[in-house]
């Protein structure tokens, strides 16, 4: 099964560092055999997207999301890396939210932020989807990545939850849309992971802490395991699913009432200061 990628390209949209999901879905593409290309949303990510991309002997080129024009220019440097093959996946790891507005209740939520959220989280895909079918004509495979607060509320997660739960939506519309040429469209939800994208929500610690605590398999999510997960959507292996949400989160979404003992445990830890 390592080489379930083999003479597969791909594109991946969200690498930032090495602590990215993007990156641990990066990681198992390439010893799986696909040609990457990294996508990068500015000059300052670019400097260490530059640095990973030539780790994993991928290609890597600035895109914008928020910019059509950028979209663009990323895609025709996607044709040049193509050279005339087909594009066979594409993986789209980008959010944004002001980091001011991931503390305290929704409510406070901003028309500027929201929209700025609600384009560059969600809208994104549509975007990305448009280019990409032109160039999967012959049936490929896309996938986002989305979180537990699009479902229910998550304290901090905000103006996020709203734009993840619209992402999700959209994925069972692109899913329906894409079809038909053979291109499935898929979301894994991840459990909390400190990347650099979560670090902007506030107590974000404590949320790690009580998701270990608290999901079935009592540990928390690695980009390890989201990347294992990716390679089975991305390859033939999910050929047969479409407009899914996969849950990679130990369990914890399926949790409703938590055990006392769990409780106690976590509030003990959060007296003696250890939200880590």
């Amino acid at each position: 099964m390592t080489d379930v990628l083999n003479g597969k390209t791909g594109i991946i949209l969200g690498v930032a560092n090495k602590h990215s999901i993007c990156w641990g879905i990066a990681n198992v593409a390439s010893r799986a055999g696909a040609d990457l290309l990294l996508g990068f949303p500015n000059e300052t990510v670019g400097k260490r997207v530059r640095v990973l991309a030539a780790e994993l002997s991928a290609q890597s080129h600035q895109c914008d999301v928020a910019e059509d024009e950028s979209i663009d220019r990323f895609f025709n440097e996607v044709d040049v890396f193509l050279d005339g093959r087909p594009l066979d996946f594409v993986v789209h790891g980008v959010s944004f939210s002001e980091k001011e507005e991931l503390d305290g209740p929704y409510l406070r939520t901003s028309r500027q932020n929201f929209r700025t959220a609600l384009d560059i989280s969600t809208y994104s895909l549509t975007a990305v989807c448009q280019r990409v079918a032109p160039r999967m004509s012959d049936g490929g495979s896309i996938l986002t990545l989305t979180y537990l607060g699009a479902e229910r509320v998550v304290p901090n997660y905000n103006v996020m939850g709203v734009a993840k739960a619209a992402l999700e939506a959209s994925v069972r519309y692109l899913a329906h849309d894409l079809g038909p040429q053979g291109v499935t469209v898929n979301a894994i939800s991840a459990g909390p992971i400190k990347t650099l994208a979560a670090s902007g929500i506030s107590g974000l610690r404590s949320i790690i802490k009580w998701n270990a605590m608290n999901a079935p398999l009592q540990r928390n999510t690695t980009i390890e395991e989201v990347g294992d997960a990716a390679l089975f959507c991305l390859s033939d292996l999910g050929r047969g699913m479409t407009g899914e949400v996969l849950h990679i989160d130990n369990g914890y979404h399926t949790v409703g009432v938590v055990a006392p003992s769990r409780r106690e445990a976590f509030e003990h830890a959060m007296f003696q200061g250890d939200t880590g």
